[in-house]
């Protein structure tokens, strides 16, 4: 299970809190940002104020983790449209590659280019990782609640993809 600022799941400990440094907190305005999406259409937050906005972080398209969570949303959408909510996928990758992975997998929403990484880096998920003894940059999954108003309502830290897709739905379904 993700850890959440909500205080109701799992809350983080204070080293994670410390590794978490430059991520929004909870009761916080979401940081505005343009990018383009897989159409290379200007996509910008302040355009869906009055939504909720599932604002999720990813590393890569097309790998296992990334496509299951990206399934998840989509096998979701029809209850998260219900509850006038809208995602928004945002990795590193271009367009064209946004275009090839939401294709194949018959993704209802928009995926966002972040190939500079400022937006990832606005929202603190730009971190040091290390696999394998090898320490990176990369994105930490991690997603965003934007209420309607475009406050962070919840944020989900080191993401674990199965369920997760239930924990935003539960969120969303609560706040409202």
């Amino acid at each position: 299970m993700a850890k959440t600022t909500s205080g109701k799941k799992n809350t983080p400990t204070k080293s994670a809190a410390k590794a978490a440094t430059g991520l929004i907190d909870q009761g916080k305005t979401a940081p505005a940002f343009t990018l383009l999406d897989q159409t290379r259409k200007n996509r910008s937050l302040k355009d869906l104020r009055g939504k909720w906005v599932v604002l999720y972080f990813y590393p890569k398209d097309d790998t296992s983790g990334c496509t299951k969570e990206a399934c998840q949303f989509r096998d979701v959408m029809s209850t998260l449209k219900t509850s006038k909510a809208v995602v928004l996928g945002v990795s590193p990758d271009d367009e064209a590659s946004h275009t090839r992975f939401r294709e194949k997998y018959d993704l209802p929403f928009d995926l966002l280019a972040d190939t500079d990484k400022k937006v990832c880096t606005k929202f603190g998920v730009w971190q040091h990782k290390s696999m394998y003894g090898r320490k990176y940059m990369g994105v930490v999954r991690t997603t965003y609640l934007i209420d309607p108003k475009g406050k962070v309502a919840r944020r989900w830290d080191k993401v674990k993809v199965p369920g997760h897709e239930h924990e935003v739905l539960d969120a969303i379904r609560e706040l409202r």
